[in-house]
């Protein structure tokens, strides 16, 4: 049984779940993960599915009208840093849209090895927000950490937040 990762990408409309998903059971592919958004009025969908048919024969067999549709072949790595020993935290920013805004927040995380494992953007009007949530190493200095967070988004002219997550509401 082969591990493929499927992207698709289309205009969004009532059934398009249904049809991508009733696609990949019918080719008997049984997904494992997946992930799912709207991106200005498009569908956005990541799928790690596995099953009898590689990956370029279920790209043959995938039937999704109106979507752009790929099929890679992988390897599972599900736990590949190992089990998780970090500490969870949500960060949130705030502020007008602008190049970069991205690159600066994620590369103050990754500087301390942060890893931002989901994250979701929306532009609404000219206020840009992002929600992330990020995993820390637990040797992090998070007091420091939010300083230099703090100062990325003053260049940014955005506010950010960060705080551990309530294990309460996982």
């Amino acid at each position: 049984m082969g591990l493929s990762a499927v992207t698709v990408l289309g205009v969004d409309r009532p059934g398009v779940i249904a049809a991508v998903t009733g696609s990949l059971a019918d080719c008997g592919a049984n997904i494992h993960d997946s992930t799912m958004t709207l991106l200005g009025g498009h569908i956005a969908m990541m799928l790690l599915v596995s099953g009898d048919l590689s990956s370029d024969e279920l790209l043959e067999k995938l039937c999704v009208p109106d979507t752009v549709v790929t099929a890679s072949a992988v390897e599972a790595r599900r736990y590949f840093r190992g089990q998780s020993k970090g500490i969870g935290y949500v960060l949130t920013v705030h502020g007008p849209d602008r190049p970069g805004i991205i690159s600066a927040i994620s590369a103050v995380l990754a500087d301390d090895g942060g890893n931002i494992t989901g994250m979701s953007t929306r532009l609404s009007g000219r206020l840009y927000v992002l929600i992330a949530d990020v995993e820390l190493p637990e040797k992090v200095d998070v007091a420091a950490l939010m300083r230099r967070l703090a100062n990325a988004g003053a260049g940014l002219d955005s506010e950010i937040t960060f705080r551990p997550v309530e294990p309460d509401l996982l």
